[in-house]
């Protein structure tokens, strides 16, 4: 009966998953079938389901649509109920005890007897947790469990029944809740990962608004709705749509066509090839489009800078200028930000005169106390402080970028030129420049950083000298004792104001020093046809599909 019952749910997937591969490919079929399917394309490719490995947005964006958390963000970046219905911290900001909802279950799933998905409870929380921190598995993630403390050699992570769950922090840490809601640590079965093993990547079960329909790597991934989801609006169980298809169209001059053509439904951000032919000078949507597109934008938590390794030990930076903090800073002030984001950015983002957190985190530097503004003569004198008046004398320096920056590392390469700095560009493929940024194989490069969680300590944890790449996220490998006495005490204040007050002297610092430059302060881009409604928009640029609706479904 069993083996009869297994082989009747693959049947009727198969039916499913053929169903929607097809009516997501057309336009108007897939109304006549009576089914809503969201469109969308990841050029970059995903390269694992497993939300342990949800490093890059487009393996962030498909765990978020096939798993859920403790914990989840709003609109607003504020931290919300989600498998756990409710939750306790103790007095001294070390332990954390969540209690979790009874109305959650898995996705229906083969590796489950009798093929239907079990309830969730607290136990597959601690497990999920307890994997994410296996040094067998390696996961990308682990970090976000750091604060946790670790008793005999293991994490203090306890189900104490099945809805109890207690995490025991080592010292205080008051961005850990958030830091939770990443899809680093969903929630998932021990038996899917027994039974799939190391095929679970292309295998997830999760508890989900979305459940796995089929993928083909690098053609397309098809997710049908979970009829069983716990979440509601109003009185309508989400999701509202039948099934997500996500292509993966590597030209995204392709992608931008299928788009306009209606064969897409949304695309993020946008490519310089295009972003004249989207946005008028000012930044808002080409009039030519209004009807079909709406666009929606806000600021965004990222940070787009060029870095300078600071280890002097490396051979890279013998007889660098860039290892003189006066020529950081010229370089800082060499080039105009107010017109990169005008001309090359269709006036969208915020020029980055401030410090590293950016526009809209707390900590953010908008009193103009610390940054750097153009001003040429000031970087010329910077330049003759530093013996190469003019720059006569001044050995050329080399940044490292990617195609897709080519044309803001120009503009800055012309406009150091004009103060007497010789910039050259060397152009790598984006996996290959980020292997030589984590492996300090280059001195100077284009980087940026978007928040993991919604506290400014992410931005500042690039600085910590305990972080220092490969295993951290110090690309720099900026050393500093001041900085790291600061951050250690912010990161354990539970006062808010104070421990602002922390990360403003840290990001002062930064600046100082200048292990970076930063360039601007991003903006959420999202272009959606026009009979798509309820998708929104948030800092994190994360994608949620659970409320979105199609055809007024």
């Amino acid at each position: 009966m069993t083996r009869f019952l297994d082989m009747r749910l693959i049947f009727n997937s198969l039916i499913l998953i053929t169903s929607v591969f097809f009516v997501s490919c057309t336009g108007p079929p897939e109304q006549q079938a009576g089914k809503t399917v969201f469109r969308y394309n990841e050029s970059s490719g995903i390269t694992s389901l497993d939300p342990a490995f949800a490093r890059d947005q487009a393996n962030i964006w498909s765990a978020n649509h096939l798993y859920n958390s403790l914990v989840q963000l709003d609109s607003n970046l504020n931290v919300q109920p989600c498998l756990a219905g409710r939750w306790r911290v103790s007095d001294d900001g070390k332990v954390y005890e969540f209690y979790t909802r009874s109305d959650v279950y898995f996705h229906d799933s083969e590796a489950f007897s009798g093929g239907e998905g079990r309830r969730m409870t607290a136990r597959d929380a601690e497990y999920s947790l307890k994997r994410l921190l296996d040094a067998d598995l390696a996961s990308p993630g682990a970090w976000a469990l750091a604060p946790v403390k670790i008793v005999a050699g293991a994490p203090a992570i306890r189900a104490v029944d099945d809805t109890t769950l207690v995490i025991e922090l080592a010292e205080p840490f008051p961005p850990f809740l958030g830091m939770l809601s990443m899809q680093y640590c969903s929630v998932i079965p021990h038996e899917a990962v027994d039974f799939y093993g190391q095929d679970f990547r292309a295998n997830p079960v999760g508890t989900g608004p979305f459940r796995f329909g089929m993928w083909k790597e690098g053609v397309k991934l098809v997710l049908l709705k979970n009829n069983k989801y716990f979440e509601s609006q109003g009185n309508r169980r989400l999701p509202f749509l039948d099934a997500v298809a996500v292509t993966f169209i590597v030209d995204k001059q392709t992608a931008f066509l299928e788009f306009v053509k209606g064969n897409l439904d949304f695309m993020s951000g946008l490519d310089a090839a295009y972003k004249d032919e989207m946005l008028t000078p000012s930044g808002k949507l080409n009039p030519k489009y209004r009807g079909k597109i709406n666009l929606l934008s806000q600021p965004y938590l990222n940070t787009e800078y060029l870095g300078i390794l600071m280890d002097r030990e490396n051979p890279l930076l013998k007889d660098n200028p860039l290892s003189d903090k006066r020529i950081r800073q010229a370089v800082s002030m060499g080039f105009d930000r107010n017109r990169l984001i005008r001309y090359l950015r269709n006036s969208t983002g915020t020029p980055g005169t401030h410090g590293f957190i950016p526009k809209g985190l707390p900590g953010f530097a908008d009193s103009g106390l610390f940054g750097y503004d153009y001003n040429p003569e000031k970087a010329k004198q910077l330049l003759a402080e530093a013996g190469y008046p003019g720059g006569k004398g001044l050995p050329p320096i080399t940044l490292s970028t990617n195609a897709s920056y080519l044309d803001i590392c120009q503009f800055i390469q012309n406009q150091l030129s004009a103060i007497g700095i010789n910039m050259k560009i060397d152009v790598s493929p984006p996996a290959t420049l980020k292997e030589n940024i984590a492996r300090s194989r280059v001195a100077f490069f284009r980087g940026s950083w978007i928040a993991d969680y919604p506290d400014a300590e992410n931005y500042l944890s690039l600085f910590y000298s305990r972080n220092f790449t490969p295993a951290g996220p110090n690309y720099t490998r900026f050393g500093n004792a001041q900085f790291d006495r600061l951050y250690q005490l912010a990161s354990v204040e539970n006062n808010d104001a104070k421990r602002t007050q922390y990360y403003r002297q840290m990001d002062s610092l930064v600046m100082e020093e200048a292990p970076v430059i930063v360039l601007f302060y991003d903006q959420v881009l999202r272009f959606v046809r026009s009979d798509i409604s309820g998708l929104g928009s948030n800092p994190l640029n994360l994608l949620n599909l659970k409320t979105v609706q199609k055809n007024g479904n």
